[in-house]
């Protein structure tokens, strides 16, 4: 329990609901899915909501039920709404900052740029900042200044009706709509599956780098965080899998990273094979090289990247935690399966094949 996130929730609700509303087929805004991420983060100890309540009264008995403390911002004559509502969030997240140590995590689901210089302050602060926003809505800004981002369409729980209007094309009041045929709901995001070959590399470039920088195990909660960092809106489900432990668990399948059992239970060490992947993409690189200039020759190193992808096209050295191909083929070199030289006359590194005896 000493160990648990505390959670401060700060909802910029007339953002949140218009962004649903407009970018989502006119659904309403759902705390439940939000709910339910945080829970899996941590406990949730402060929970406001600010809007003009009197524009948002179902909405208004939805979050009473969630036990959400309403902040309402009436609309005034000659004020604008946005503003104050905005100011007074601003204020309150700073003062629960500042006031309660013991809070540790801000979460600000909102998609308004406005709010990037108190997610820098709060990071200040130590504190971490987790964003929510919808997608379409949502200022590229924003989720490179948040520790994590969730794009609220792509939540566990967000069923987006089917006939959903498209982006800036409002329908008009007086024209009626047509009743969409009655079909399965469509997933959250309508974006395609991410592309597992990049996640692939990023994983293993992430793993090679925790390893130089920490000389010590890496754990899969650090690496999690770490591709995070990285990428903000990161999240396992994106590409198919339903938890980090069983997106490992694919790309150790397919000798990508190997797991072993760590210190604490469902927290793994995760390495590099140090053999497999690595020893077959040498011998690959030794095979090429040979076949380009025989035994005694020598073949340039530009260019030869090529080459290898002409043998095989899915050949990547990111996929092996290399940041380019330079640093492979020096590994190449290091493994005895070339040799490598600069070559002042070629303004080139040269590589030569090393056969096996």
């Amino acid at each position: 329990m000493d160990h648990e996130e505390r959670i401060a929730l700060f909802l910029d609700y007339e953002n949140l609901a218009i962004s649903a509303r407009d970018h989502l087929g006119g659904m309403p805004f759902e705390l439940r899915p939000v709910a339910d991420a945080l829970a899996e983060r941590g406990r949730v100890v402060v929970r406001r909501a600010y809007a003009d309540w009197s524009y948002f009264d179902e909405d208004r008995r939805m979050l009473t039920r969630s036990h959400v403390e309403l902040i309402d911002i009436p609309q005034r004559m000659g004020a604008s709404r946005k503003n104050a509502a905005d100011i007074k969030m601003v204020v309150d997240a700073l003062e629960v900052a500042f006031e309660r140590a013991y809070i540790s995590t801000f979460v600000l689901c909102t998609g308004d740029s406005d709010f990037t210089p108190l997610v820098h302050k709060l990071r200040e602060l130590n504190k971490r900042v987790i964003g929510v926003g919808v997608e379409k809505s949502t200022s590229a800004l924003l989720p490179p200044a948040c520790d994590e981002f969730l794009y609220y369409d792509r939540l566990e729980g967000v069923e987006i009706p089917p006939g959903r209007t498209r982006p800036g094309r409002p329908v008009s009041p007086a024209e009626p709509e047509p009743q969409p045929v009655a079909q399965e709901p469509q997933p959250a995001a309508d974006t395609p599956v991410r592309d597992v070959d990049t996640l692939t590399a990023l994983v293993a470039q992430s793993v090679a780098g925790l390893q130089r920088s920490s000389g010590g195990t890496v754990t899969a909660s650090t690496l999690k965080r770490t591709l995070l960092r990285k990428d903000p809106t990161f999240n396992e489900a994106d590409y198919g899998f339903r938890a980090f432990g069983e997106l490992l668990r694919h790309l150790a399948g397919h000798n990508v990273v190997e797991l072993i059992g760590g210190s604490a239970k469902g927290d793994p060490e995760v390495t590099l094979p140090e053999h497999g992947g690595r020893e077959a993409a040498f011998t690959l690189l030794r095979t090429v090289v040979f076949d380009l200039a025989g035994g005694d020759g020598s073949a340039a190193l530009s260019g030869l990247k090529n080459q290898v992808r002409k043998v095989a096209p899915d050949f990547s050295e990111k996929k092996l935690g290399y940041r380019s191909f330079l640093q492979f083929c020096k590994a190449a070199a290091t493994s005895g399966a070339v040799e490598l030289k600069w070559s002042p006359d070629a303004d080139d590194y040269l590589l030569t094949a090393r056969m096996p005896a």
